[in-house]
Formats: structure tokens, C-alpha cells, sequence
């Protein structure tokens, strides 16, 4: 670069030296406010240690928070000198997996597909590989490992004006709830965001998902699911039915196993009909 660039201001009091408004330059032209290491190596051409004691001094001055070891985001200059800025904590989930094949799942794919009421506090990403949880700046990223026959159904969302994540689609999200209802409240949190996106959801490749999947307890939950929501679909409720085995399920694994037994489903329903009725009343 022939010409120097200017020191820059700004009304916070953060002054960034010609090398560091480069690196804010050239991120902020990439669309790249959550950054890592080695982008900071090549930008800048310096080495690992010059790069590491670079970064060390952005985040003493407030213009860069440290996530993990080799991961930051960039402070936004009007939060002044803010130390702990997580960013979009959907685009963080993004950048931990650094290039393996992930989705944002359950209660996180529910918020991005508006089937919650609640803010969220955790982050579930769904991956084959398999990853350690972890908490950052107060979020908490659980990482649900899958088979690789079950990593279908995902599509790739705008999370702010920037950035695109992979989130299962609608509904391989209602599955994902089905299956495994603990990381998204319980089954009626479930119901309530099925009952939500209700007229969106395309019931026959529901189905088609739910088969591919194979899993008894999510067959059944989906079954009775329909049913309660009043889904006029016989010939695809009858092709759930087709794939019932035996033995019956909770139909809220979290609950006490109580309540009475729907030999229509084979589930023991432990969610009170009443339940299920103010959810469709909502």
C-alpha cells in the first residue's frame, strides 16, 4: 500500500493506528465482524506471535473482544470502550465450528423461525462432528452431535443485514423438537411453535422427514401432534401410523411417566389434553 492511512477517531475516545484501521477497513468490507487469527496474519502480513501481541493490545483498547483462543469479534465503535462484546451469538455458533458441516437446531432454529415467545439464553447447534459445549461472555453454545443420515433439511438464513447461518428448515425443526424435546423447553413448547407456523409448514414433507428419520418416539409425537392441531392429512397421518412399533413412549420425555395410554399412538400421555387445547387456543 503506497499511501498511509490516517490515524482514526471517533467520538468514544478510540484512536486506531494505521494498522489497525486497515484491519477494521478490510473486515468491515468482508462482511466479517467475527474474525480469527489468521485473517489478522494475512491482512496485515505479520507473523502469529506479532499478529497475537497486535490483538492482545485491540482488546486492552476495547476495539476487539476475545471469544476463544484464535477467535474475536469486533466492538461496533459507538458501545466506546465495551471489553466483552459477544456480537451475534448465531454467527459466533457459526465461526466455532470453523468450516464443519453444522446447523443452528432446536430452540435456536425455532427463534430464527419465529415458533418462540421467550428470549433464548442458549445456543444448539447440530453437527455430526462431534464439539464441547461452552459458554462465552454469558452465552451458553450446547452442540447436539447427529448421524450423518440424519444432517437433511437445512437452509441457509440472513441473520442480520451481513450475515447467513444454516438452520434447519421448519420442519426438520418441529423433528428435532420432537426427538429431543429438552433442548427446546419441553413438548408443549413445541406444540405452541408448531401451532405458530402451522399454516407454513408443509405437512407431506413433515412426513417424509419424520420416515427418513426412522425414530419411533418422533413418529409417534408427530402422529398426535397433527392430530391435536386439527391437520386435516389422512393419507399422510395413515403412513405414520403404517410405521408404529411396539411398546408405548412418554409423550414428554422430561415429565413423570404418568397419565393415560393413547393406544392410537402408543404414547402415554403425560401433557394434560387440557394443555394441549389452551396451546391451540393461543
Amino acid at each position: 500500500m503506497g499511501h498511509k492511512m490516517k490515524t482514526k477517531h471517533n467520538h468514544t475516545g478510540k484512536t486506531l493506528g494505521p494498522q489497525a484501521a486497515r484491519l477494521v477497513a478490510t473486515l468491515h468490507e468482508r462482511g466479517r465482524r467475527v474474525f480469527t487469527l489468521s485473517e489478522v496474519t494475512e491482512i496485515l502480513g505479520r507473523n502469529g506471535p506479532s499478529a497475537r501481541s497486535f490483538l492482545r493490545k485491540l482488546v486492552n483498547r476495547g476495539v476487539a473482544t476475545r471469544l476463544r483462543p484464535g477467535l474475536f469479534s469486533l466492538v461496533p465503535f459507538e458501545l466506546g470502550r465495551e471489553r466483552e462484546y459477544l456480537g451475534n451469538p448465531y454467527v459466533v455458533a457459526r465461526e466455532l465450528m470453523q468450516g464443519k458441516p453444522y446447523y443452528l437446531s432446536h430452540a435456536s432454529a425455532m427463534d430464527l423461525h419465529g415458533m418462540v415467545t421467550q428470549p433464548q439464553l442458549v445456543v444448539s447447534v447440530t453437527s455430526p462432528q462431534p464439539m464441547r459445549g461452552r459458554t462465552i461472555l454469558g452465552t451458553e453454545f450446547r452442540f447436539v452431535r447427529c448421524r450423518p443420515a440424519h444432517f437433511f433439511g437445512t437452509v441457509e438464513r440472513w441473520v442480520d443485514k451481513q450475515e447467513r447461518v444454516v438452520v434447519s428448515d421448519l420442519e426438520h425443526t418441529v423433528l428435532d423438537g420432537l426427538k429431543q424435546p429438552a433442548y427446546c423447553g419441553g413438548f408443549t413448547e413445541v406444540a405452541r411453535g408448531f401451532w405458530m407456523r402451522r399454516g407454513e409448514v408443509d405437512v407431506r414433507r413433515l412426513v417424509d422427514y419424520a420416515l427418513r428419520l426412522d425414530i419411533g418416539a418422533v413418529i409417534r409425537r408427530l402422529g398426535y401432534l397433527l392430530e391435536v392441531a386439527g391437520v386435516e392429512a389422512p393419507a399422510q397421518i395413515g403412513r405414520l401410523r403404517g410405521r408404529l412399533t411396539a411398546g408405548y413412549l412418554p409423550l414428554d420425555p422430561l415429565l413423570p411417566p404418568e397419565g393415560k395410554c393413547l393406544a392410537r399412538w402408543r404414547l402415554r400421555l403425560n401433557v394434560s389434553p387440557e394443555e394441549m387445547q389452551a396451546i391451540a387456543g393461543t
